[in-house]
């Protein structure tokens, strides 16, 4: 069978928007990330934590999750995970927007290559395969690596608690969790060098009856 050249050329630019497309994180030197940058770094974590998996992992699913998951927001937007915590109706709002997105990318492509992205989104979105569960970890500590090279100005408070709360995506792998807790180490040492009281953030997460 021969591809659709034209169809796959159309969603390579839809990828351009990803380039201009911002999140709410900042590099070291100041400038606004991109959610292309993001995705980069994402994958560039796979290839080098892959070995170290305690389960053998089908490396090019893995990427292809990564890429695919963020390429939705070329259409839908980036919403930082802190608007939908609180927030029932933005999440639904989001998650309509986003599988709208990728039906629309699957159409696009059409044949079995677009069938199989759209599959892989889903996964991804499920997390309950060993490939989804690596990728939405990583996907998550990425974004805590990021906010640890920015300046501290640039974190919002919220973020501040949401440094401590990455123990839920990482809980299905021994190595994951040691690399979500040097990624946590970081995090803690800038507040407490931007006189964050750490104790109290910790105080108020994990013990909640007894904060005040």
């Amino acid at each position: 069978m021969q591809p659709n050249l034209t169809q796959i050329l159309e969603v390579i630019k839809l990828g351009e928007k990803l380039k201009h497309e911002m999140r709410h994180s900042w590099l070291s030197n100041g400038r606004q990330e991109s959610v292309a940058e993001h995705t980069w770094r994402v994958s560039l974590m796979a290839v080098l934590i892959e070995p170290y998996l305690t389960q053998k992992i089908h490396t090019s699913k893995l990427l292809k999750m990564i890429i695919i998951h963020d390429l939705v927001e070329a259409e839908a937007g980036d919403i930082p995970a802190f608007d939908t915590l609180d927030n029932q109706r933005l999440k639904e709002q989001k998650a309509s927007n986003e599988m709208k997105a990728i039906e629309r990318i699957r159409d696009m492509l059409g044949s079995e290559l677009g069938t199989e992205l759209y599959e892989l989104w889903l996964e991804f979105e499920q997390k309950e395969t060993y490939e989804a569960k690596v990728a939405n970890a990583l996907d998550k500590l990425e974004a805590q690596i990021q906010h640890n090279e920015a300046d501290l100005s640039t974190w919002l408070e919220i973020e501040h608690e949401m440094s401590f709360l990455l123990d839920k995506h990482v809980q299905f792998d021994p190595i994951m969790q040691q690399l979500k807790s040097l990624i946590e180490q970081e995090a803690e040492a800038k507040l407490v060098d931007g006189g964050v009281d750490v104790d109290a953030i910790k105080n108020k997460l994990y013990n909640p009856s007894h904060s005040s």
